[in-house]
């Protein structure tokens, strides 16, 4: 029975109500209801899969839109839709214990080749979890080509050297022992723990390499000829570094930040000797190593770099990144 008897002016699609009729407007007439398809089944039938397909990828469409990830994530594995990607037992610890967060929470990852993904939290248990990349947040971007060589600090200020280095754009982080290092012992793992730890909070989509420390000699008898060395001079016998980068726009860079007590006479003139090393200036005053390591790549960045570009936490994607 396809549609009620009576007063066509009154009838409704079956199983609606009089408030159906206030809902819908126009009165459907005895005529409309009886619509079939040719092969005997009727139009409703036909269209309410159809409809309930439709508001499946709707409320999952809004589903996606509403996960946002909660932390942000390092991993070496590869990135794309499906994969199963097992938590370090260090990020598990992070992400269920400290971040209180469980599955089918939202994690950003990146892993310095395929850009930053959406994942999901999956299996969640007191000391591990899974991740489930789900949809590609943004491409992998290019970064400034900058490297910087250091002479080990004591105590954390090397920490902070490699913490704030990572945060301004060094692609590699490299370690040099010179005649006045203070410190004699450089702990690589932990150099290359902290570097991923501010790429992950600073919205970086690499991490920089961090090298095994060498000595000075090493460092520049391997230093590629075709990358210039910028050394900063305390003495005030360098150049401008806006004029420098001015005359090779196009040269890759890395910078030598000498020990608290300067470079060696010795070690000076083993510099000047080589082609491809320019002293520069870093202004009137003289800076501690850290301060000139961080003022030499700022310079660079605001001059050659990437701070012409804008942050991309503009497109909605916002996370929480503080340990």
């Amino acid at each position: 029975m396809l549609h009620q008897q009576g007063n066509s002016n009154n009838q409704v699609p079956m199983g609606r109500s009089s408030r159906a009729k206030c809902k819908y407007g126009r009165i459907l007439s005895g005529a409309s209801l009886s619509i079939q398809v040719a092969s005997g089944i009727s139009l409703s039938a036909v269209l309410y899969p159809l409809v309930m397909a439709l508001i499946y990828l709707l409320a999952y469409d809004r589903a996606m839109t509403d996960l946002k990830p909660k932390a942000r994530l390092f991993t070496r594995n590869d990135l794309k839709a499906g994969a199963n990607i097992a938590a370090s037992k260090e990020q598990a610890h992070y992400l269920i214990n400290v971040m209180r967060l469980g599955n089918g929470d939202g994690v950003a990852l990146f892993n310095g080749r395929d850009g930053d993904w959406l994942a999901a939290i999956t299996d969640a248990a007191k000391k591990s979890c899974g991740l489930s990349p789900e949809q590609q947040l943004r491409p992998q971007m290019e970064e400034s080509d900058v490297w910087l060589a250091f002479a080990p600090l004591k105590k954390s200020r090397t920490d902070f050297i490699v913490e704030k280095a990572t945060e301004l754009g060094a692609t590699r982080l490299l370690p040099v022992f010179t005649e006045h290092t203070n410190s004699g012992r450089v702990k690589t793992e932990r150099l290359a723990a902290i570097a991923i730890e501010a790429s992950e909070q600073c919205d970086r989509m690499s991490v920089p390499d961090v090298a095994e420390a060498s000595q000075l000699t090493d460092l520049l008898d391997n230093w590629p000829t075709d990358r210039l060395l910028l050394v900063p001079d305390e003495t005030g016998g360098g150049k401008e570094l806006k004029s420098i980068l001015a005359h090779a726009p196009d040269s890759k860079t890395g910078f030598l930040i000498g020990p608290e007590g300067g470079f060696a006479a010795s070690e000076l003139d083993a510099l000047d000797k080589l082609p491809f090393v320019r002293r520069i200036g870093l202004g009137p005053r003289i800076l501690r190593a850290e301060t000139a390591a961080l003022s030499a790549l700022s310079c660079y960045q605001a001059l050659a770099g990437d701070w012409d570009h804008q942050p991309r936490f503009n497109n909605g994607y916002v996370f929480n990144a503080h340990k």
